[in-house]
C-alpha cells in the first residue's frame, strides 16, 4: 500500500483501478486537492494498494505517515477501470 499524488486529473474514482510502471493498483481513496487556492491544476492523493490490501485498509491496520508516496503527472498513469463497483467498495 502507498500514497499517489497524481497531479491533474485522469478522470478516476474511488475503487479505480490504474496501471503504473506496469503495477497494477486498486485505489481505495481519492482525495481532490487544489480546486480553489491550490496548484494551478489539481492533485488527486490516493491510497491505493493491490486487492489483497483492502481488507487492511478498511480496518485502518496502517499508519498513513509511514506510507510511502510517490507523485506522478496524470499521463503517467494508465487507467483500466475508471471506478469502482458500488456494490464492493
Amino acid at each position: 500500500m502507498k500514497q499517489l499524488i497524481i497531479r491533474g486529473d485522469p478522470g478516476i474514482r474511488k475503487g479505480a483501478v490504474v496501471e503504473l510502471d506496469g503495477e497494477e493498483f486498486v485505489c481505495f481513496s481519492v482525495a481532490r486537492q487544489g480546486e480553489w487556492h491550490g496548484p494551478e491544476e489539481v492533485q488527486l492523493w490516493c491510497t491505493v494498494g493491490d486487492e489483497s490490501e483492502r481488507e487492511t485498509f478498511e480496518r485502518r491496520d496502517f499508519i498513513p505517515m509511514r506510507l510511502d508516496t510517490e507523485a506522478v503527472d496524470a499521463d503517467a498513469v494508465t487507467v483500466v477501470n475508471s471506478k469502482g463497483d458500488p456494490a464492493a467498495v
